[in-house]
């Protein structure tokens, strides 16, 4: 319950606007995060640039995200801060049908619909913008990986290395495999 009252402050109560453009701001901190079990992102500090253009049958949202996102660097593990600034824009169409095949760029509200909840937008537009693979030097300003974690994983790896080596060299049967795909 807690969880839905924190993210009724991500809703845009546009019914008793005029048609034109109207601006609103947002805030999106760790709590904003916290609501959404399996996010990706954990922690951030971002603000949410929304202007809202009401027409008489649909609206355009255009959404200007920025600040930064807790990320972890998949190299050396360690925690960093990463910038975000992005534009994103949704539209949003009025239908008297009920009409359930909203789309990634359109989203179909029933015309007794009085306000727009943008939290759900805000949520996957930061997360789709993580990295695939974060690194500290590649999406942090100014960072570089920990030297002390790097030198840690460099001599594990090395090790790795030598016992497989020394797993090759011991087992026979795997030349004689070998000398198979040859024939």
């Amino acid at each position: 319950m807690q969880i839905v009252k924190y993210l009724k402050q991500y809703r845009i109560p546009f019914s008793g606007l005029v048609a034109g453009k109207h601006k609103f701001d947002f805030e999106i901190d760790n709590k904003f995060f916290d609501c959404y079990e399996h996010s990706i992102v954990k922690k951030g500090q971002l603000k949410a640039d929304v202007e809202l253009t009401k027409q008489e049958n649909m609206l355009v949202v255009n959404f200007h995200i920025y600040g930064t996102i807790q990320l972890n660097c998949d190299v050396c593990l360690s925690e960093f801060e990463a910038p975000q600034d992005f534009q994103e824009r949704a539209l949003v169409k009025f239908t008297e049908e009920s009409w359930e095949n909203s789309t990634e760029e359109v989203i179909v509200l029933a015309k007794t619909d009085y306000e727009l909840d943008i939290a759900e937008l805000l949520y996957e537009y930061i997360n789709v913008r993580v990295p695939y693979y974060s690194k500290c030097t590649e999406q942090g300003v100014n960072l570089s990986c920990d030297p002390e974690m790097l030198a840690k994983i460099g001599t594990d790896t090395t090790e790795q290395d030598e016992d497989s080596n020394e797993e090759e060299k011991i087992d026979p049967r795997w030349d004689i495999l070998k000398n198979i795909k040859n024939n």
